[in-house]
């Protein structure tokens, strides 16, 4: 195997993770039921103050905040007393700045490793003979079971200590502190508290290992059944154990 074969097997290796995670975090950012989630589960029509077909408006005007080039976002909404008001503070507005900064990386990382894990397996199978196959199926087993072991211990971290995790992951991607939000006062934290992240986490973690599940399935089976057929001159990429 050349050099820039051994090179692209190990960026797939890494690739196919990034594009499972990041997708996840794209999908369930743009996910109405989630922001439905948030506003029924944690009642924050009581806490807010505003009703919740105006909480979930707002919502909708924030998932497109995130996805468009629009500097910043001015939400007016009327509350439980028919009032007028601002839904978002100067503070809470210059966090949802940062925030979409955040996201909108998160997307561009996404749609790299997406075209890239894309690439990769269309090229395997155009120029690919049977034994390029096994080893892309190999790959993905190795993807699986180190992205499952990272996932997985990140995850547990999180999950023990995650109002530690929760400042950490805020202190390694903004440079201010203008996440520091009062419960008592500020609508975005009202409407996303600490505890909906912490459900946000689990849902991405646990839907990436089961896809990581399903892809390491589907390599295995195809390995056991061109078993007879294996190359058992693939060499795997400098560095990289095989799986199991």
């Amino acid at each position: 195997m050349g050099l820039v074969r051994q090179l692209a097997a190990l960026l797939f290796i890494v690739a196919l993770p990034v594009a499972l995670v990041t997708t996840n975090v794209r999908i369930i950012a743009n996910e109405p039921r989630l922001y439905q989630y948030a506003t029924d589960h944690y009642h924050t029509t009581e806490t807010t103050g505003i009703p919740r077909s105006e909480l979930l408006r707002a919502s909708g005007e924030l998932r497109s905040y995130f996805n468009n080039d629009a500097d910043t976002i001015f939400v007016r909404v009327t509350n439980d007393q028919g009032e007028p008001e601002s839904l978002f503070n100067s503070r809470e507005t210059a966090h949802l700045r940062d925030v979409k900064t955040v996201f909108q990386g998160s997307f561009r990382v996404q749609e790299v490793a997406v075209v890239f894990v894309l690439a990769y397996v269309v090229a395997v199978f155009i120029w690919a003979r049977e034994h390029s196959l096994q080893a892309l199926a190999r790959e993905v087993l190795i993807a699986a079971a180190v992205s499952a072991v990272a996932v997985g211990l990140l995850g547990a971290f999180a999950l023990a200590g995650f109002d530690a995790a929760f400042e950490r992951f805020h202190l390694l991607f903004f440079t201010n502190d203008l996440w520091q939000l009062d419960p008592a006062t500020d609508h975005l934290i009202q409407m996303f508290p600490e505890d909906f992240w912490r459900d946000v986490t689990l849902w991405v973690g646990v839907g990436t290992l089961a896809e990581l599940g399903l892809l390491a399935a589907a390599a295995g089976a195809y390995l056991g059944i061109t078993r007879d057929s294996i190359d058992d001159s693939y060499v795997l990429p400098e560095g990289v154990q095989p799986a199991g």
